[in-house]
């Protein structure tokens, strides 16, 4: 999760489709995006931390298979999500 609630807000705000919709798949792909870049920087420095690396792990996965129902439903909102976290497709 963002580290402060205004990220929070920021991210719902750009990739929702109104400032209450923290449900959709987009929207749970760049919250999920933004807590991954934040642990990724954690166990880089912490490299014997093997908690918070499954923790890593898990939600790399949960965001791996957001992304395929995303593909699935919604083709457009899914390259324009890649496009603008800059993450792999």
């Amino acid at each position: 999760m963002p580290s402060t609630i205004e990220e929070k807000e920021n991210i719902v705000s750009k990739f929702g489709e109104n400032k209450t919709d923290t449900g959709s798949a987009a929207v749970q792909i760049a919250l999920l995006t933004s807590r991954i870049r934040q642990l990724t920087d954690h166990v880089t420095k912490h490299k014997k931390d093997n908690h918070s690396r499954r923790g890593l792990v898990m939600l790399v996965g949960k965001r791996k298979r957001l992304m395929k129902y995303l593909r699935k439903t919604d083709l457009e909102k899914y390259e324009n999500v890649v496009n603008e976290l800059k993450i792999r497709g």
